[in-house]
């Protein structure tokens, strides 16, 4: 049974369609910040350890037909840890070989030096998986031992039954520079970093904690290659659609400083309403300049509104309040 809720009567707004060149623009990314992958970085590279008896670097030949079949059907097998790296474990056994990324194991390490004691207890040892990505082209089998506590198919059903609009509850299995990856059951979804939040996101790690459980909303599903688009900042009306009816230059208001950059600081109005700062703009009321190294985030502050644009959501601030304002 799927734990899920319907928001579509509350979006005023439908789901944008996410074309493919949404989705290879997400795995150009992932290639590019994942730690590595059975084919690219085989145990026998730098950073890894292969196991007692097995040659580094040895490739054994994937039989793609049984990789093709558990994929497809969901099914669950059990393969042998005869290597690691700092990334995860190369499983190999039955005609397969594989990686299973540090994200996807049960036990998920804690940050170095405590990783290599954690991922070397697994070596030799055979652990039940399920294959989340079967890409023939690229010689690529990715395992997943979380997918693996499910029952067979509970994948295929997921995919199923999940609908844009759908909001359901999920866990987070790992956060990376473009986005959060979330575990909804049986399939990981992916919360792109700019589906975070209506307002400036700095790092998806200020968003969210690694094996978190959160509500996200379903924004796209395509069966086909089992990819889930989830959001989080839908789960909340877009404060910028009625920005302008809310605030207008000139305006003083009270604001949480979130981010401190070379030009300025950007600062909370509301949560979604992110205004900048600009460095020009840092003046007490004596009309001397404020150094930007003066301002903490999370400082409370006092802020003029200089210029309100919803459509680029775009928000000007300054420090520089104005005798008649106050």
């Amino acid at each position: 049974m799927v734990n899920k809720v319907r928001l579509s009567e509350l979006q005023k707004d439908e789901p944008p369609v996410l074309d493919e060149s949404w989705w290879e623009a997400v795995l150009a990314e992932e290639e590019r910040f994942a730690p590595c992958t059975g084919k690219s970085q085989p145990a026998g590279q730098p950073n890894s350890r292969p196991a007692s008896g097995r040659a580094a670097g040895e490739q054994v030949a994937i039989d793609w037909k049984i990789a093709g079949e558990l994929y497809e059907q969901d099914k669950i097998i059990s393969l042998q840890v005869i290597g690691y790296n700092r990334g995860g474990l190369l499983v190999c056994g039955a005609g397969l070989q594989g990686f299973v990324p540090i994200s996807h194991l049960v036990e998920i390490p804690g940050e170095s030096p405590g990783i290599e004691p954690c991922l070397e207890k697994y070596l030799n040892q055979a652990i039940n998986l399920k294959i989340i990505e079967c890409d023939h082209e690229r010689g690529r089998v990715v395992f997943s031992q979380r997918a693996a506590l499910a029952r067979p198919g509970v994948r295929i059903d997921l995919l199923e039954t999940l609908q844009p609009g759908d909001v359901i509850l999920g866990t987070v299995t790992n956060v990376t520079d473009f986005g959060i990856f979330v575990d909804l059951g049986g399939v990981e979804g992916l919360v792109h970093v700019s589906e975070i939040s209506w307002g400036r996101v700095n790092h998806p790690t200020d968003a969210v904690n690694l094996g978190e459980a959160l509500r996200v909303y379903v924004i796209q599903v395509d069966r086909t290659r089992a990819r889930v688009a989830l959001s989080l900042k839908r789960l909340h009306p877009n404060p910028w659609v009625t920005a302008e009816q809310r605030y207008q230059p000139g305006q003083i208001v009270d604001a949480t400083v979130t981010s401190i950059v070379p030009f300025g600081a950007f600062a909370r109005l509301e949560e979604g309403l992110d205004g900048l700062i600009h460095i020009s703009e840092m003046m007490d009321t004596d009309a001397q300049p404020i150094p930007a190294a003066h301002l903490q985030e999370g400082q409370n502050i006092r802020v003029r509104i200089l210029h309100v644009d919803c459509g680029r959501q775009r928000l000007g601030l300054s420090l520089h309040l104005d005798d008649e304002s106050v």
